[in-house]
């Protein structure tokens, strides 16, 4: 791991014991096999993990003391002491009477019910993840930048360009100059055009998409302050990011394809960032809000004939 990413991570405060399941499950793929192992362990048997000591679980697991503290801190915990205590507290919540999980997978033959309720609770727990891990300390800086940014411009291709527009058209009705770029040539020339003052965004679910990574990394050159919006925190993407807000990763299937599954995570980090923009601009967001609603309000209202 370089020392970027090192960076990204010991700027996160440890996470809650609810969302140590989380941050797992978000992290994983980027682990090596052997943190893979005690990772998966700590999240599966957090009350079983908790009674172990550190050569304990490195024999559980097959893997060595040096891997389960380095898969500690990585986790956000700054050894194995305070990621021993957080097992704790996640045993004591999963034995609170807490109802079983239910399956998410979908098959090709289930009833559209059964797609119904698999999909509300797999979109339930991705945003009880994203939600559990994300950092308030990385959003409030995010915040507090945007909140007074001369212009705004937002980076996002496929699905995160949906994302992408949604962030941007919410900052244009509460008086923000912002701008939602698809085309990664205009991304990237217009990203030239950016200097300190202004902010970047960059919203990529595998944290690795060249075509964003780009302009960020023009914006980042340039003096703007730079967020990247990612389910993969140790991804290209951070090298060039000063703030992280990291989404969960959604487990993906044959019939939902991470591109869907991720949408649900990123829209709710957008609607926390531009909520924290209003309240901190509220004085002038609220009059623009309402001044968007006014011109708008004849196209909701039928027509007399």
């Amino acid at each position: 791991m370089t020392n970027d990413v090192k960076e990204i991570f010991n700027r996160e405060s440890p996470p809650a014991p609810a969302a140590l399941a989380a941050k797992v499950r978000t992290l994983s793929p980027s682990m090596t096999r052997s943190m893979q192992r005690v990772a998966e362990a700590v999240a599966g048997d957090p009350a079983g993990c908790a009674a172990l000591t550190v050569t304990g679980l490195a024999e559980h697991t097959g893997t060595s003391e040096a891997t389960v503290v380095r898969t500690a801190r990585l986790l956000g915990y700054p050894g194995y002491r305070d990621l021993r205590l957080a097992l704790a507290g996640l045993a004591a919540h999963q034995q609170s009477g807490r109802a079983p999980a239910v399956t998410a997978d979908i098959a090709v033959d289930d009833p559209i019910a059964d797609v119904v309720a698999k999909l509300a609770y797999d979109e339930q727990q991705t945003l009880a993840d994203t939600a559990a891990g994300l950092d308030t300390v990385q959003l409030g800086a995010a915040v507090a930048a945007a909140a007074t940014a001369r212009r705004i411009d937002v980076y996002g291709v496929g699905a995160s360009s949906l994302v992408g527009q949604d962030l941007a058209q919410k900052l244009l009705r509460i008086g923000l100059i912002a701008h939602a770029h698809m085309d990664p040539h205009l991304a990237v020339t217009n990203a030239v055009q950016l200097r300190s003052g202004d902010v970047a965004i960059a919203i990529t679910h595998s944290g690795s998409t060249g075509d964003v990574i780009e302009p960020l990394r023009v914006a980042f050159d340039r003096g703007a302050t730079t967020i990247a919006i990612t389910g993969r925190p140790d991804g290209p993407v951070s090298q060039y990011a000063d703030h992280v807000l990291t989404t969960s990763t959604a487990r993906e299937s044959e019939l939902r394809p991470a591109a869907m599954s991720s949408r649900t995570s990123q829209l709710l980090v957008v609607d926390c960032l531009f909520i924290g923009v209003a309240q901190r601009t509220y004085e002038t967001a609220a009059p623009a809000l309402s001044a968007s609603y006014e011109a708008l309000a004849h196209r909701h209202t039928p027509r007399g004939r």
